[in-house]
């Protein structure tokens, strides 16, 4: 049986992912996350501040944060005509949130608030409080236990 047969006969816990001769798994690495948004600078500088992380680039259509744990920047990128999903409507949609782990969910929240970020009534967790950044998207805070 060749090694791969033997691979994908493995149960998934003991796969291991497929490396090219270059050692890179799969086909590409994450670059970055782009956030749409009317206003690219704004947003930035909304989750610099929430997060902490520097800016790398500014302009009126861009704006990219770095990662200070090396990891994926965030982008953000301007759309003439945004409009933000509603996600708490049965007929609205998101197309995609953020998570992130906080030290004290209270601190966290009241930090996002002052910055600028709003809370809607509709919480569907008991463990994540979910906020909405000043462009409309949700995001959320879960505690780090």
């Amino acid at each position: 049986m060749s090694d791969l047969a033997t691979e994908q006969s493995a149960p998934p816990e003991q796969r291991q992912p497929a490396q090219s001769e270059s050692g890179d798994t799969g086909f590409g690495r994450l670059a970055m996350v782009t956030i749409d948004c009317a206003d690219p600078i704004a947003l930035a500088s909304f989750y610099g501040e929430l997060l902490g992380w520097e800016t790398r680039h500014t302009d009126e259509n861009f704006a990219i944060l770095d990662n200070p744990e090396g990891g994926s920047p965030l982008g953000f990128g301007k759309v003439v005509g945004y409009r933000p999903q509603p996600w708490t409507e049965p007929d609205g949609s998101k197309h995609f949130h953020l998570d992130f782990y906080v030290d004290d969910l209270e601190e966290a929240t009241a930090k996002a608030l002052a910055l600028g970020a709003t809370e809607p009534a509709y919480q569907h967790g008991r463990t994540l409080r979910v906020l909405i950044d000043p462009a409309g998207h949700p995001f959320g805070l879960a505690p780090l236990e």
